[in-house]
């Protein structure tokens, strides 16, 4: 099977929209680039959403490889212009207790889960290892997909998962959780 390294987005501005990395998140960024680079990774693979491309481009620097978008690796919802903050974070609140709400705009967190672990078993065949720059959000659900719902600790469920996290996987097997190890200094 397919090594795949799952990295969380780097540190975002907080506002509505498609917002870019931070100060701080393009340093965590290019802390976790350097970490993948001598893994020998084959491709390097991000969400469309511009926080996680630009996490992608630093690894894509150090390594030199291609970066390529899938729309499968979206964040289940964003916060968009127009919306409330408040509204935004009732709308994920719902989203986490039941796995079938769908909050607007996106998709339900089963159905995130779903496009992940397809994105995952259409990669399995590639040669890797792979980093898949996503969200924390996805990320949980794919979690929740493969392992179950009592498996994903409450922190995860509650506050995410770290910026640049890496979750990693063997295929479909659960390697490693939200690892921040990497980013010690």
């Amino acid at each position: 099977m397919t090594l795949f390294y799952v990295v969380q987005h780097a540190e975002k501005v907080q506002r509505p929209g498609d917002q870019p990395l931070t100060a701080l998140g393009r340093l965590q960024a290019a802390r976790t680039a350097q970490w993948l680079s001598p893994l020998g990774l084959r491709s390097v693979v991000s969400s469309p959403l511009r926080r996680a491309r630009e996490t992608a481009e630093a690894i894509v620097a150090e390594t030199g490889l291609e970066l390529q978008v899938d729309a499968r690796l979206r964040e289940r919802a964003n916060w968009e212009e127009g919306q409330s903050f408040e509204a935004f974070i009732d709308d994920w609140a719902k989203s986490v207790r039941d796995r079938d709400y769908v909050p607007r705009p996106g998709v339900s967190s089963r159905e995130a889960g779903a496009q992940f672990r397809a994105f995952l078993l259409d990669y399995a065949s590639k040669p890797g290892p792979i980093a898949v720059t996503t969200h924390g959000g996805v990320t949980v659900d794919l979690l929740r997909t493969l392992l179950g719902d009592q498996a994903v600790t409450s922190e995860l469920l509650d506050e995410g998962v770290p910026s640049c996290a890496i979750t990693t996987f063997d295929g479909l097997t659960v390697i490693d959780i939200a690892s921040t190890k990497h980013l010690e200094y």
